[in-house]
């Protein structure tokens, strides 16, 4: 029997769909297909459909079928970053096409719309999307794309992908719905109306650090042949061991989400009650201006918390500075707690003036909180709150 059927729960799905027992040596996981080529039964017939593995690999083909499946799609192309899947995402465009994306973005998301495909002549409109009124004033003749990330990078805004999905649909623009923050257990985008779901495989879906890749996942056969092609033309596919590592995450992605999220939760109430900080950005607080939306629209709130100090850069700095179980770095969706100040780390690709007008201070702290104990990962924030806190008095006494 199929462990692949579509009635399966989400948690079943994850870690059978696309995995099917070795049928040569009843090998439970799947292989990793190290070859670059293989032999073809006769010119141009390649056996089993592959020849080249830039082309298709059987490890990579698993994966796609797996986040096919987790996602509720009817297809997964793969990648080998996020970006490389964005990439692929705009080579779809030729100049003059136009796209209309939210104004809260990672920042590599808005580096590559500007100074990539903005120079052959694409244009881009950055909207609010947590107001669909926006987007729909936005939207152009030449409009392709209406690209959201929700809840987005490093906000947490949430925009209402129902709402958007009607307005695009009236207009025939694909809606295009970056699901990273939330994941598919979380959140089903194509489920609420999206055409195309994009992830960075390297966050929660790989959910160790250890791996960096993209996808995209949709329904329309004639758009996964588009970016079939370009996934093989431009080259920017995912080796067999990152296409490993990441069916071997996706095994564990429930469990995961719901630690994650359960610490986030009470991370982001303790934060509230602390007199340094000024704003907690949560989406499962009801200060939250679309706590709402996101009780409504996503399975809990996830993983991410974003606030700001009183002090601003400094106090942000100091704190950051002065973790013990949360690590300054870059990233986030792995299994340990990571801090980091997205003004001078994920998001310096953003000029300052857009990124303030978009609502990101300067002394923004981005947590991506882990799945250790949360009252370890309190009693850190507690002691460097101490720290920022004299960090600010020593410099306001100056």
């Amino acid at each position: 029997m199929s462990h692949n059927r579509e009635s399966d729960r989400f948690e079943t799905r994850a870690i059978h769909a696309g995995q099917e027992a070795n049928p040569e040596n009843g090998a439970i996981m799947t292989p990793v297909y190290f070859t670059s080529t293989y032999k073809q039964d006769a010119p141009a017939k390649p056996r089993g459909g592959y020849e080249y593995s830039r082309t298709s690999n059987p490890t990579r083909t698993a994966l796609q079928q797996n986040l096919a499946s987790l996602e509720g799609g009817r297809w997964g192309l793969c990648f080998s970053s996020g970006l490389a899947a964005t990439n692929a995402l705009l080579d779809r465009l030729v100049p003059g096409d136009h796209v209309v994306a939210g104004n809260d973005l990672y920042g590599g998301t808005y580096r590559i719309f500007k100074r990539v495909f903005e120079r052959y002549g694409i244009r881009f409109t950055f909207v609010d999307t947590t107001e669909p009124a926006q987007v729909e004033r936005a939207l152009e003749p030449a409009t392709k794309y209406v690209y959201v990330e929700t809840p987005s990078n490093p906000l947490l805004r949430l925009s209402d992908i129902a709402a958007i999905s009607a307005i695009t649909k009236r207009a025939k623009t694909l809606l295009v719905v970056d699901n990273t923050f939330a994941t598919p257990y979380l959140q089903q985008p194509l489920a609420l109306g999206a055409d195309l779901v994009l992830h960075s495989l390297t966050k929660y879906l790989g959910g160790h650090s250890d791996v960096v890749g993209g996808a995209l996942i949709g329904n329309d056969d004639k758009v996964r042949e588009e970016l079939a092609f370009f996934q093989n033309a431009v080259g920017g596919t995912p080796g067999p061991m990152d296409c490993f590592l990441v069916l071997r995450g996706t095994k564990t992605l429930g469990v995961r989400m719901d630690r994650h999220g359960s610490n986030a939760l009470a991370i982001a109430r303790f934060l509230e009650k602390q007199p340094l900080v000024e704003k907690v950005i949560y989406p499962g607080l009801e200060s939250h201006a679309q706590h709402a939306l996101a009780k409504r629209q996503m399975k809990n709130f996830g993983g991410m918390v974003s606030f700001e100090l009183r002090g601003g850069v400094p106090a942000g700095d100091a704190l950051a500075s002065s973790t013990r179980l949360f690590t300054l770095a870059e990233s986030l969706g792995g299994v340990e707690s990571l801090i980091e100040t997205p003004p001078s780390m994920t998001h310096a690709s953003i000029p300052p003036e857009t990124r303030r007008a978009a609502g990101l201070a300067d002394g923004l702290v981005r947590l991506s909180v882990g799945i250790e104990h949360v009252d370890d990962l309190i009693a850190d924030l507690a002691q460097a709150l101490d720290r920022a806190r004299a960090a600010a008095g020593q410099l306001a006494a100056r």
